[in-house]
């Protein structure tokens, strides 16, 4: 099992939820306040935090107070190791598919 297996759980997990995927796409654009990002939603800010605490506790945000207000960015590095992840798994795919191919193509050749 690869070392980075819990920390893609944890990503993917985050990322699992609607409104945590809202909330990331929010994010792309800049940092923001957590009551700006809160606003869209309907829903309690304490149940709203519990949101961004599965984003921090995934490593996808980071956030600091910020005199009275806490403010959220994307943690990119986060972001990379998932795309990376992502790649790798697309060229094992892709792979297997062309061995697929290549595979069936011998087979037909044989057979006519």
């Amino acid at each position: 099992m690869p070392i980075h297996a819990n920390s893609l759980d944890l990503a993917f997990h985050a990322l699992s939820d609607p409104t945590r995927r809202a909330v990331v796409s929010r994010l792309a654009h800049g940092e923001a306040p957590v009551s700006m990002l809160a606003k869209p939603f309907d829903m309690a800010l304490p149940s709203f935090a519990q949101h961004l605490q599965v984003l921090e506790e995934s490593g996808l945000i980071t956030s600091e107070k910020r005199g009275r207000s806490r403010w959220c960015s994307l943690a990119r590095a986060r972001f990379e190791e998932v795309a990376d992840w992502m790649e790798a798994e697309r060229r094992s795919w892709t792979g297997r598919l062309d061995r697929l191919e290549a595979y069936l193509d011998a087979n037909r050749e044989h057979e006519a």
